[in-house]
């Protein structure tokens, strides 16, 4: 693992200090780029400038919470002079185009996962911000959580030697239909349930073993909504270069809106963590409330954005394990449609 700081550590600027600005485009108006506004809004050195979406009246309402933020159905727009870095919020099969756009117009580029749908896609993707020279980063918010942010930086102090086994369960509510929208369920917009989601699981555990993934074995399972057109749930068996296993449960079927389960064991040469959300103090609020280890991820990542646009860190995300992470995940998605192991390569 490298020994590299962790987010948190690298800050330029305290909350109260105000330098020059940031200036972010949002292009996509849907529900996660809204996540990533009022983030933004709470991270001084970063503004929102300027909104983009081809429904006018969807680009306007998101525009309307930040002061001063302008909006278009445009995507040039979002790497015009007047911006500094564009936050790419639209579904996967759009962003090579407005990624490598934006990096050969010199922004730096904010990008949500799944980085693509493609390895030859993600190539392009990585090529541009390289030749460029500007910084990419993948909003990969399962890093920026609060408890893998801790085991990450126990296990970069040497803590369990080499990781060698993790087992990973994450389940989330609630029952589908009226989870995803219908873009969602298109695999060939989304890339498919295993890969749009598992890619969240996958890229955690290329950075916290500090390794490739380079088989694969996926499962799916229709769970409490067998009418759906995609599995809600699905496990993952990951071996990687150097050996070491994982396995992935995810569940997005929970029964109430909200409800999270969490489990995470990471095992070394030298020793073991673990971390349950299980043993969480419970909130006795009206509706579930998500547990202290992971709340606040999306303002750390928005955090750490400004560090490295003011130079303070290098992106979190680095090129090697967004492609490792990517073509893990459309491994297994190739491995759940065929019910066959999958050598990642096959995808590369």
């Amino acid at each position: 693992m490298s020994t590299a700081p962790v987010p948190g550590e690298m800050r330029s600027r305290d909350p109260g200090q105000r330098g020059s600005d940031h200036r972010v485009a949002v292009i996509g108006a849907g529900a996660i780029a809204r996540d990533h506004v009022i983030a933004l809004a709470g991270v001084p050195g970063l503004r929102l400038t300027h909104v983009v979406d081809r429904h006018p009246e969807r680009a306007a309402a998101l525009a309307a919470l930040a002061e001063g933020a302008t909006w278009s159905t445009d995507p040039a727009t979002a790497w015009s002079d007047s911006i500094d870095v564009t936050a790419v919020c639209t579904s996967p099969e759009s962003h090579a185009e407005l990624s490598v756009a934006a990096l050969r117009a010199g922004r730096a580029v904010l990008l949500e996962k799944p980085a693509a749908l493609n390895v030859a896609d993600a190539d392009r993707i990585l090529a541009a911000a390289k030749a460029a020279g500007r910084p990419l980063l993948v909003a990969q918010t399962a890093r920026f959580q609060p408890v893998h942010l801790e085991i990450a930086q126990a296990v970069a102090e040497g803590a369990i030697g080499t990781p060698r086994l993790a087992h990973l369960t994450w389940y989330t509510g609630h029952v589908w239909p009226g989870g995803w929208r219908g873009w969602q369920l298109d695999s060939s917009r989304s890339g498919g349930h295993v890969a749009h989601n598992g890619v969240h699981a996958l890229d955690l555990l290329t950075w916290l073993m500090d390794d490739e993934p380079v088989r694969v074995f996926a499962r799916p399972c229709r769970t409490w909504a067998p009418g759906m057109p995609t599995p809600d749930s699905f496990q993952i068996l990951v071996r990687f270069a150097g050996g070491a296993l994982a396995t992935v449960e995810l569940c997005y079927a929970l029964v109430e809106r909200g409800t999270f389960v969490r489990r995470l064991m990471l095992s070394g040469t030298t020793g073991t963590l673990h971390h349950s959300s299980e043993n969480e103090p419970r909130s006795h609020s009206a509706s579930p409330v998500a547990p202290a280890s992971i709340e606040g991820a999306m303002t750390e990542q928005t955090r750490h954005l400004r560090d490295v646009l003011d130079g303070a860190a290098a992106p979190l995300t680095a090129p090697h394990q967004i492609r490792a992470a990517l073509a893990a995940a459309l491994a297994a998605q190739l491995s759940a449609d065929e019910g066959r192991p999958v050598d990642v390569k096959e995808v590369c």
